[in-house]
């Protein structure tokens, strides 16, 4: 059934949309299958399915309810390009504050339509929100520069915090897992649990925490330096992260303000972040995307990208979210990860298809991982643009042949390197522990400064 006499038109300027403020509109790459009419026709039965219609005509109908609709109002169907305009009275509010909820965002504009039998497949590669549904959501209420705070960083540009993840992810008992992250903690800035890691037999969560918080204390004594730590307090059951979240902060005491909580945003979900941020306003939200190319990957046509996810990441009140290398380190990437980075971290900025204001909302903060180290990291910074951001160094760190301490040291130098706008072989030859870092990484090393052997005196 053609229903693009009602969910189409295509005469409707997006220009006109923005300004009217009364519409959140969503790109898709969307491709009809075959023998199913026109792209506009397809078009038209996703955006029905996607607010007030379905694939028949129901006698429930009102004129109100075709003021609803959910518009098609731009295709190119050679791009398979087709762009949607929700009206904001479609989207769910809560009942006891009429705050925005992202989980109504989600059913409406990737909901039902992933499972259309007419089409192939659809992908959300942006979307923008208009500044009165903006206003609804939460945002972030900790930022970087909170973490800064506690560094003793500068408020403004406080720069990297180096951070790692203690490896192996799963398989330490308390013990040694809180000897790791003392040892990295006498180089570095900030640890992560990595997200499998929790509640598991071999290290219950009340006996590792407090042994972190006291490897906490006695590496802030040895290096007269802050440390952070994030722990993970994913979990199922809204009372269970509340009951570990709780238990971490009396655990680290005085040093509770410099603990971040890391959930696992796509797995656990909206309503996992939202307890995180409402729970415990003034604890970093740390926004791990474990799962999430199931759907983002560039492979992947189904559900949204990369750069979708960290959009969304800001507005339900993330601190952080991890955003990939840009093709620097192992993770798969694309050419949006550097628009992703900007569109979280600025107040206004360029997506691949919309621009966004934010009015004001905190910013999120890039946080980087996947087989980065300190080789890579120079051209990283200078590809971004800047170093205000968290890195979680694995084997970068953990990979270094003089240990952890010395992996964190030749990260901290590769920043000074790249603001030096110095030769990083020049520069190694002066700094220890980024030139242990070529004989660290050879592969990397011969891959990205060909003749580092022989300058460095290395066989």
């Amino acid at each position: 059934m053609d229903q693009s006499n009602r969910y189409a038109d295509l005469s409707l300027s997006e220009a006109e949309l923005v300004a009217g403020g009364q519409h959140v509109l969503v790109a898709y790459i969307m491709k009809p299958k075959p023998g199913h009419g026109t792209y506009l026709a397809s078009a038209a039965h996703f955006a029905a399915e996607s607010s007030t219609g379905t694939n028949v005509e129901v006698s429930t109908t009102d004129d109100f309810t075709r003021g609803v609709d959910a518009l098609v109002y731009e295709i190119d169907e050679a791009a398979n390009l087709m762009k949607i305009a929700y009206p904001l009275a479609l989207f769910d509010r809560n009942i006891i504050d009429g705050r925005a909820m992202l989980a109504s965002f989600l059913t409406l504009t990737i909901g039902n339509n992933q499972g259309m039998g007419d089409i192939e497949h659809a992908k959300m590669h942006d979307f923008y929100i208009p500044p009165a549904y903006l206003r609804l959501f939460d945002g972030p209420s900790t930022t970087i520069r909170d973490l800064w705070n506690v560094l003793g960083r500068p408020h403004e540009n406080g720069g990297f915090i180096v951070g790692t993840i203690i490896k192996p992810k799963l398989g330490l008992r308390p013990q040694p897992f809180a000897d790791a992250c003392h040892d990295f903690w006498l180089g570095g800035d900030f640890i992560k649990n990595d997200e499998p890691q929790g509640n598991q037999i071999f290290a219950p969560l009340k006996e590792t925490i407090p042994l972190v918080a006291d490897a906490m204390k006695r590496a802030q004594d040895t290096t007269g330096e802050a440390k952070l730590f994030s722990a993970n307090i994913t979990a199922d059951d809204h009372h269970e992260m509340v009951a570990r979240g709780e238990f971490i902060l009396e655990a680290f005491g005085e040093n509770a303000d410099h603990v971040a909580f890391l959930v696992d945003g796509y797995v656990a979900g909206p309503a996992a972040i939202t307890t995180a941020r409402r729970t415990f306003p003034n604890q970093y939200l740390h926004y791990h995307r474990a799962g999430h190319g199931a759907v983002t990957s560039p492979s992947s046509m189904r559900g949204y990208t990369a750069f979708v996810l960290a959009k969304m990441a800001r507005l339900q009140g993330a601190s952080g979210i991890h955003t990939g290398t840009m093709s620097f380190g192992k993770m798969e990437g694309e050419a949006s990860d550097k628009l992703m980075a900007f569109m979280i971290s600025d107040d206004s900025a360029d997506g691949p298809y919309f621009h966004q204001d934010w009015l004001g909302m905190n910013p999120t903060t890039p946080i980087i991982s996947g087989g980065m180290n300190a080789l890579r990291m120079p051209g990283f910074f200078a590809n971004l643009g800047h170093s205000n951001l968290i890195l979680t160094a694995g084997g970068g760190a953990f990979g270094h042949l003089d240990g952890p301490a010395d992996g964190a040291t030749s990260l901290r130098q590769a920043e000074q390197c790249w603001k030096e706008g110095a030769d990083p072989i020049e520069f190694a030859k002066e700094h220890r522990e980024f030139a242990r870092a070529f004989e660290s990484f050879p592969q990397d090393a011969d891959a990205l400064y060909p003749g580092w052997r022989r300058a460095l005196g290395v066989n």
